[in-house]
């Protein structure tokens, strides 16, 4: 494991509302900035009620404006969403604006139900046009010809990484075959992590924007002094997860010692296993946990989320967090 980073959903938690939210990521960027954390990412989540997300860049642009020197970026777009010369120039604006510090992850899926999918594209094309819009906001962002009739202005030659994300063998083969980073949703889909993984190491072709393979795996994460207390911060990501199974999202739940209360067993088992690859507990207890993800997995980085409704607690969650994952970098 090379680096360590960490993803944010800037989540609404019950009794707050969205500038709350995202006031705690901010906060949370500062700390994860201080603490060591190589990027710190947003994602593109719409018509979540507690996700503040929505409109990704300008988050983007906030965070990296309240920090100095982490990467900040998307983790990630959903493509499919946006024509590929907006978000060029969005992200070529960004790289501009911040120099150096922009990434720009791709996703295939809305992010979002059917519905409002179509409220944001207007026009639902029958056909997976995905790897050919990635290639043309790769043209975009790349030193273009000055003639060019199309020109992302700022983009053209900002050279923003791309990245593309997944949770199957699509994005795996995709990033492999076009020679990009690539990161696994693993944090809440980890069914094929292992498979894609191999795919993608075993399929990466050279390119101009790397050399060899690099993978990136996420995973939950909720620490605090004990065991017991780390479970119950985690309640709330769990809870959370739980009811946007059962069709109904809403914001973050505050924390509960027996989540199961008002969910069924049945579902709060499925959010379980979606939720497996994480880390929950004390210091040792998730030193333990995470050397054993990073030992099976090899990952070149591994990214860190967790979503507890006391902006204080996940502060200090993330900061166990980078304490014991700089040990295990050094180890």
């Amino acid at each position: 494991m090379k680096r360590y980073s960490l993803l944010d959903l800037s989540p609404i938690p019950e009794g707050g509302g969205p500038a709350e939210a995202l006031a705690n990521s901010t906060d949370l960027a500062r700390a994860a900035e201080a603490a060591g954390y190589h990027r710190y990412w947003l994602a593109e989540h719409h018509n979540f009620p507690g996700i503040a997300s929505a409109a990704t860049p300008v988050v983007i642009g906030h965070i990296a404006g309240a920090t100095q020197r982490m990467r900040v970026g998307a983790g990630g777009i959903m493509l499919p969403n946006h024509a590929p010369l907006v978000v060029a120039e969005q992200f070529g604006t960004l790289e501009a604006l911040y120099p150096g510090r922009i990434d720009l992850g791709l996703g295939r899926a809305p992010g979002t139900d059917m519905a409002t999918a179509r409220a944001l594209r207007r026009h639902m094309a029958p056909a997976d046009g995905f790897p050919d819009d990635v290639v043309e906001l790769m043209d975009f962002l790349a030193e273009g010809p000055e003639d060019a009739r199309v020109r992302a202005i700022p983009g053209q030659g900002s050279k923003v990484p791309i990245w593309i994300l997944g949770s199957s063998l699509f994005g795996a083969q995709l990033a492999a075959y076009l020679g990009l980073p690539y990161a696994f949703a693993s944090h809440f889909a980890p069914a094929m992590l292992e498979e894609a993984l191999a795919a993608y190491r075993a399929g990466f072709r050279p390119s101009d924007h790397l050399s060899k393979p690099y993978a990136m795996m996420a995973a939950g994460l909720f620490a605090a002094e004990t065991d017991a207390e780390a479970t119950y911060l985690r309640s709330s990501h769990l809870m959370g997860f739980a009811r946007l199974r059962m069709g109904k999202p809403g914001k973050l739940p505050r924390p509960s010692h027996d989540p199961g209360a008002d969910i069924p067993a049945a579902v709060l088992a499925q959010a379980e296993q979606a939720l497996s690859v994480s880390a929950t507990g004390s210091p040792a207890t998730i030193r333990t946990q995470l050397a054993v993800l990073i030992e099976r997995y090899q990952p070149d980085e591994l990214m860190v989320t967790g979503m507890i409704h006391d902006p204080a607690a996940r502060i200090r969650s993330f900061e166990i967090g980078a304490e014991v994952l700089r040990e295990l970098q050094e180890g």
